[in-house]
């Protein structure tokens, strides 16, 4: 999942107006930055594993037509020449063929920080090896789209494509401001985006348990359209547990499954 609601068919660029407009010392004061150098990440609470969201779309044109899809992302801990690194698989699952993708993204488990990331949508594969001060598409990975790409960085940055894992490890806190400099591979250049924490919530899960957890709320304008994102991120364990985002003429929903959801890999394997 892109924190950008591409997937609705929009491209989000989230501005960094608000870094422009402050004063530098409301801003050194307010805003807590994430950037790879200073490990602000907490990647012990990144637990490997298996995690499935059901995630689907209202429409205010269609009110009686919900459109679904549904996501696996299976995190492990791997060693990636002689480095332990965090290896994330996506698929996502639609209504047909044309909408299912593939994700695969290695990243340092010191610090979080990009190593290589791939996706394959629509049929077609971007790859790219990722380093501290550049991206560039992978030549050794057959059919690439992207094995001519390259862009120079002129610092760290991470991987928005995995926004819900990043999520899950930052310091939340009542009060808090974020800046993230996050970078979707291939588009664009890598941005400092800004969340806030907006409050608390308790939310009914499973069982009518009662989770109390952080609400983190991303609000953008491009060309005088709004759209905004929370995510609501369980104090006690930093699990990512729901999502809800607008944007003109309808909303999407992220929910995280219970455990007993169904692993649907292996029914697949082989076909």
């Amino acid at each position: 999942m892109k924190a950008q609601l591409s997937i609705a068919g929009i491209v989000i660029t989230c501005l960094t107006t608000l870094f422009l407009s402050v004063q530098p010392k409301y801003a050194v004061a307010q805003i807590d930055t994430i950037r790879v150098k200073d490990h602000r990440l907490n990647t012990a609470t990144l637990k490997p594993g298996l995690r499935q969201y059901l995630v689907y779309f209202q429409n205010a044109k269609n009110p009686k037509v919900l459109r679904f899809w549904f996501w696996l992302r299976d995190t492990k801990i791997e060693t990636r020449n002689g480095e332990k690194v965090f290896a994330t698989t996506q698929h996502w699952y639609g209504g047909d063929t044309i909408s299912y993708r593939t994700g695969y993204s290695v990243n340092r488990v010191k610090d979080f920080s990009p190593v290589y990331h791939t996706e394959t949508i629509g049929g077609k594969v971007g790859a790219y090896n990722w380093d501290a001060d550049k991206i560039k598409g992978a030549d050794t990975v057959a059919l690439n789209t992207k094995k001519d790409f390259a862009l120079n960085f002129t610092e760290p940055n991470f991987n928005w494509n995995q926004d819900i894992e990043t999520f899950e490890m930052m310091p939340l806190a009542a009060g808090k401001t974020f800046a993230i400099n996050f970078y979707d591979a291939g588009y664009g250049k890598p941005e400092y985006i800004i969340y806030k924490v907006t409050g608390s919530e308790v939310i009914s899960t499973l069982d009518n348990q009662k989770v109390d957890c952080w609400k983190l709320f991303n609000e953008t304008e491009n060309k005088g359209t709004r759209y905004t994102q929370t995510f609501w991120i369980s104090k006690k364990g930093h699990e990512f547990i729901k999502e809800e985002d607008s944007f003109p003429g309808g909303y999407r929903y992220k929910v995280k499954m219970p455990g007993a959801a169904v692993d649907l890999l292996p029914r697949f394997a082989g076909k």
